[in-house]
């Protein structure tokens, strides 16, 4: 019984140990980038804003395409700008490079400084001889590793496993040697009971050889 309830104890660990090492992280955005813009248009272009928003550097990410009947110019320049959205420091403006991709146009920055956690409005700005134009998102960075409050909930169902394993084996370790001293005490109970009984079984015949002694 107390095998059993260890056993299901032990498995609700590994579960919450499974479930914590997936949210953590994704919480923390330390998976893939993710999309703040999804087809909108802008001018003449149709574009993607994606980003990994990591404090410290962060990334963006500009997927162009372009609207019916025009194509996208060589001279096409993308930009974002970041401000903390308390004003507490200016814009910042950070030029996007193309990336020699085949399939699509993307434009990159992975130099994108975020000094603190907080919300960041998030201008992008498209620039070319056929037109352009902007839009506006948010977004709100947060750090690449696992703060220490989160790391003690991810580190409790580990402790919690190693916890009820000592607890185990302690209780094992009791259970022997309650087993080996009912098993010794019953030995020497054996013992003397044969003992007792040896000395029983010679009495009488003891007094039957006086008898018969006795009686030459």
């Amino acid at each position: 019984m107390r095998n059993s309830t260890q056993r299901r104890w032990i498995w609700t660990a590994a579960v919450a140990t499974l479930c914590l090492s997936i949210v953590i992280p994704a919480a923390a955005h330390n998976g893939p980038p993710f999309p703040i813009v999804e087809n909108r248009r802008v001018g003449p272009f149709i574009i993607a804003l994606w980003t990994h928003p990591d404090l410290g550097t962060g990334t963006f990410f500009v997927i162009v395409d372009p609207a019916p009947g025009v194509s996208i110019p060589r001279d096409l320049k993308v930009k974002v700008a970041v401000q903390p959205e308390t004003g507490r420091l200016p814009e910042a403006i950070y030029d996007m490079w193309r990336d020699r991709v085949r399939d699509h146009v993307q434009f990159d920055n992975t130099k994108v400084e975020f000094d603190r956690q907080e919300y960041w409005r998030v201008r992008l700005v498209l620039e070319s001889s056929v037109g352009g134009g902007e839009v506006l998102s948010r977004v709100e960075p947060t750090p690449t590793g696992l703060g220490k409050w989160d790391l003690l909930l991810y580190a409790f169902p580990f402790a919690f496993v190693i916890f009820m394993w000592f607890r185990g084996m302690s209780r094992r370790r009791k259970a022997m040697r309650k087993y080996l001293k009912n098993s010794m005490a019953s030995a020497s109970s054996g013992r003397a009971n044969r003992v007792a009984a040896g000395a029983t079984d010679q009495g009488p015949r003891t007094s039957c050889h006086s008898f018969l002694d006795s009686s030459r």
